[in-house]
């Protein structure tokens, strides 16, 4: 089998509702996409999300990339030799991983596509579906409340809660929605980077009596030492997302004890090949997974959906960020009723 046509493509999306994080307001994204044909008739399809301060790139870069490395090598390829394709294009997209993650999404998909059976399958097939979260930005409290509200109205029951900017506030918002939710509702926190250590400690101890699930990256990414004292001195869930970018940063945080759970994400690691590795890394070290997301459409979100299915260690699932978009072409691949986030069983990431 051989590619008979390779494009690539950019598409900007508007959010119905833009959110903030403790670093910056989203109101649109790009998405870079991939569609290759083969002479076999088959229709394989990857995209990528790039991220100036997470992935290190912009839509421009992953065009670049893929007219001067990807386009010219997938030509002269045989693309059941999947992994031989990523290693030989790893050294000059080392610095970009989301555009790693639309090559190895699109392998995936086509592998997939060959045996007329959707991807998870092909990857171990544990589980057929896994509950999400769905997040809330930075807001002031009434709004905060509100919205979680309608999420929980909708079907949702894992709320994860923007924060990092602000202590006391995000302390005042934990403690106001647990009252409101009641008992029932899952509660997350992502502060972002956003705290010191002293920080992190105040907020869970003041926040006690709300019971969130996970306290997700709260220290600055680069500083490890700070991660492993807010593990060690707290007795929630700590998660290191913006922490673990590749394989040696699972390494170094759960051979150090530095976290006590991890936040995969396809389009920060490079795709499922290389999160399947990190995926394992956790295993052997007795810590858990969550598969995340950035902002994606139902496309990518499919594709860290079928990750997610695929391994037991894979607990828990933060995959999101399509909702909102407004007019993603992609729409459908992916499931979701009452929280629970489901494939549509076509070939491959189905679609």
């Amino acid at each position: 089998m051989k590619f008979t046509k390779i494009e690539c493509w950019s598409e900007e999306f508007r959010l119905s509702e833009p959110y903030t994080i403790a670093y910056e307001t989203v109101s649109s994204f790009e998405n870079i996409f991939l569609r290759t044909e083969t002479d076999k008739g088959l229709v394989a399809v990857g995209c990528a999300a790039p991220d100036k301060t997470l992935t290190g790139e912009t839509a421009d870069i992953v065009l670049e990339k893929f007219r001067s490395v990807i386009e010219p090598y997938l030509r002269n390829c045989d693309p059941f030799r999947y992994v031989w394709i990523l290693e030989s294009l790893r050294e000059s997209l080392k610095e970009c991983p989301s555009t790693m993650a639309m090559v190895d999404m699109m392998l995936y998909d086509l592998l997939a596509k060959v045996t007329a059976i959707p991807l998870y399958k092909l990857l171990g097939g544990f589980r057929e579906s896994i509950p999400t979260s769905i997040t809330i930005g930075i807001m002031p409290l009434k709004e905060t409340i509100e919205k979680a509200v309608e999420l929980v109205k909708n079907g949702f029951q894992i709320i994860k809660v923007k924060g990092g900017m602000n202590v006391a506030e995000d302390v005042e918002r934990i403690l106001k929605l647990r009252e409101t939710l009641g008992e029932h509702v899952s509660l997350r926190f992502d502060a972002n980077q956003g705290y010191t250590v002293s920080d992190a400690i105040k907020f869970i101890s003041s926040t006690k009596k709300a019971a969130i699930e996970l306290f997700e990256q709260p220290t600055p990414k680069n500083n490890f030492e700070w991660l492993g004292i807010v593990t060690k001195k707290t007795e929630v869930t700590v998660m290191a997302d913006e922490s673990l970018m590749n394989l040696k940063d699972a390494f170094r945080i759960t051979r150090n004890d530095l976290t006590d759970m991890i936040n995969i994400k396809l389009m920060k690691v490079g795709g499922i090949t290389e999160a399947l590795h990190i995926n394992s890394a956790a295993k052997a070290a007795g810590i858990e997974a969550m598969v995340g997301c950035m902002d994606e459409c139902e496309l990518g979100i499919s594709a860290g959906l079928h990750f997610a299915l695929a391994r037991p260690n894979i607990i828990y699932a933060d995959l999101d960020g399509h909702i909102g978009i407004i007019g993603d072409p992609t729409a459908g691949t992916i499931l979701i009723k009452e929280g629970i986030i489901y494939p549509n069983h076509q070939p491959g990431l189905g679609f």
